[in-house]
């Protein structure tokens, strides 16, 4: 009897051992997939807005550093009151090729009228004057006020 007790313990944990090396059944693998799509989800909702409000402030650093070397050129380079355009300054390597698009692709706009050199971005929409655009002046609060456009 001893025998047959230990004979079927052993044929148990064999049976056992074979289901659990058996591996992870469809309906595991759903609930995983489930869980990190959640997971993802929420992730998304939170850094989606953070991810915006950064590339409208590098817009505004942008654009500051192509009005520097904007007046960098008029002050060092400029044979008249022409106004400096992106490929100027490139050209004089007053600004890297690098830094004469915005973060969205497009090329930063020089305005050099009443006397001063303003320097904008077409922003979000890529099309200009429109209420998203980046210029080079931008406080806080313009910058609250665009990423909730």
């Amino acid at each position: 009897m001893n025998e047959d007790n230990r004979v079927s313990r052993l044929r148990l944990a064999r049976r056992l051992a074979r289901v659990g090396a058996r591996g992870v059944t469809l309906v595991e693998v759903l609930i995983v997939v489930a869980i990190m799509a959640v997971i993802s989800g929420g992730v998304t909702l939170v850094a989606f807005p953070l991810y915006r409000e950064s590339r409208i402030k590098i817009g505004v650093q942008g654009c500051q550093t192509v009005k520097q070397a904007a007046e960098l050129y008029q002050n060092l380079d400029a044979t008249g009151d022409a106004c400096p355009t992106i490929q100027d300054l490139v050209t004089s390597k007053k600004l890297d090729g690098q830094h004469a698009e915005d973060p969205w692709g497009m090329p930063f706009r020089i305005d050099c009228s009443e006397g001063e050199i303003h320097v904008w971005s077409n922003g979000n929409d890529r099309r200009p004057a429109t209420p998203d655009d980046l210029k080079d002046n931008f406080k806080p609060a313009d910058i609250t006020r665009v990423k909730n456009l």
